[in-house]
């Protein structure tokens, strides 16, 4: 397996971070609610109350969307995936363990509970950030890449 080089792009990371920074703070204030990707997907597995579920709903539609135009627009997307389906499944399956067990995801701690300066959200951020770079030092030294 070949890990494939990443284009460093500052200024497209910095207006994505903005972008969603900015989601989180028009939902907070018009809405009340915290962007936490987790709780937001979670009414597609257990609703709870319908009446709260519109914005939801919206919300999911929208992240959905804004890709899909702009690669509609003709932007060329490159994605490098260098695992195989079984690998992103297993991935994915213990991403949702994860936000399970640290009540909420990289969106709802990392964007929104930082910024209300919540302990449990910082201490959860670390404790990702702290995983990915063992991650990605343990698969480096794995794969030698």
């Amino acid at each position: 397996m070949e890990f494939m080089p990443t284009d460093f792009t500052p200024w497209l990371s910095l207006g994505g971070g903005v972008l969603i920074g900015l989601s989180a703070v028009f939902l907070m204030a018009f809405n009340g609610r915290i962007a936490g990707m987790t709780s937001i997907l979670s009414i597609l597995v257990k609703p709870r109350d319908w009446a709260d579920q519109p914005w939801k709903f919206a919300f999911l539609a929208a992240a959905i969307a804004a890709p899909l135009v702009l690669f509609m627009s003709g932007y060329d997307i490159a994605v490098q995936v260098p695992a195989s389906a079984p690998l992103l499944v297993i991935g994915g399956l213990l991403v949702g363990i994860g936000t399970m067990l640290g009540s909420g995801c990289t969106s709802g701690h990392g964007v929104c509970g930082n910024a209300r300066l919540s302990p449990r959200s910082m201490a959860a951020t670390a404790t990702f950030l702290g995983f990915a770079v063992v991650t990605v030092f343990m698969i480096r030294l794995i794969t030698g890449a």
